[in-house]
């Protein structure tokens, strides 16, 4: 019979590309995670990784056993949160993802709030870039995320929408596009913008509106917190798009003569995965 622990540090192993993340992972010692995974492979009669120099590789034997020892660590995960549900207790550890902006701007409140309700909860709080918080999610490392929903989702995800986040174009007061009363679009083209990295849903967003138009987008080196972004932008580094709830008196708001940009912001979470009381009890709270 398989050990299910020995096939957690598998997975891990297998996700995190290294013995040293999933031992950090998985809260224990790079040799604990090796001897679990020698004792798999001595259960199945065959190595489940190359190993060349610092890298590992999966050997057909492990790319067959990856996929099943997933779905058995998710049905075993499912089935321990039912049983725990019964009791009908909101209690416990609860991991979630959130991109930096929806922690610092939407949630302090909603959480203050649920813990007042449930103290019982010990909420366990990730900060991570969007794109690395759907990973997150699809590694079953946290149980939900909040982050900048996306236009087409992997069928495993689910998107809750919470909230709708309209985006400005912005420079500051001494940048020399801040005297204009009007802007077209094409009269950014060849200023130095400020913006996230390309890869984000938000800078796709950007990139979208120049692209309708076939226009060039000339940025500096990507920026990943908009809090960052605005700070570069307030010394004169360039303009940028960012939410208008982040506008003050450093700032000013360009006169950009296009439809108004938003970022719908949300809740992604595995479809299949059982959550436990306290995520659904914040989820609910929520919507």
């Amino acid at each position: 019979m398989l050990d299910l622990h020995s096939l957690e540090a598998f997975v891990a192993v297998s996700t995190h590309g290294s013995f040293s993340a999933a031992a950090e992972r998985l809260h224990l010692t790079q040799p604990a995670v090796s001897k679990r995974l020698q004792s798999l492979e001595q259960q199945i009669g065959s190595p489940l990784f190359d190993r060349v120099g610092r890298r590992i590789h999966l050997t057909d034997a492990g790319k067959t056993l990856l996929p099943a020892a997933q779905r058995i660590l998710q049905e075993v995960d499912n089935a321990n949160r039912t049983l725990q549900n019964l009791s009908l207790q909101v209690a416990g550890r609860l991991s979630f993802a959130t991109s930096h902006h929806i922690g610092l701007h939407r949630l302090p409140q909603l959480l203050r709030d649920f813990i007042d309700q449930h103290p019982e909860v010990e909420v366990d709080p990730h900060f991570l870039e969007s794109e690395v918080a759907h990973e997150a999610v699809q590694r079953r490392e946290v149980e939900f995320a909040f982050v900048t929903l996306i236009p087409r989702p992997p069928r495993a995800i689910e998107q809750i929408q919470l909230w709708t986040d309209p985006l400005v174009f912005v420079a500051a007061r001494h940048h020399f596009l801040a005297r204009k009363t009007r802007l077209q679009l094409n009269e950014l083209c060849y200023t130095r913008a400020v913006l996230p990295h390309e890869s984000s849903a938000t800078y796709q967003l950007i990139r979208q509106q120049f692209a309708q138009r076939q226009l060039p987008l000339k940025t500096t080196l990507p920026v990943n917190y908009l809090e960052t972004i605005k700070m570069m932008v307030t010394v004169g580094l360039g303009w940028s798009v960012l939410p208008a709830s982040m506008l003050d008196e450093r700032l000013v708001q360009l006169p950009v003569d296009i439809p108004p940009v938003q970022r719908t912001l949300g809740v992604i979470r595995l479809r299949e995965r059982t959550l436990s009381n306290a995520a659904s009890a914040l989820l609910d709270s929520l919507q």
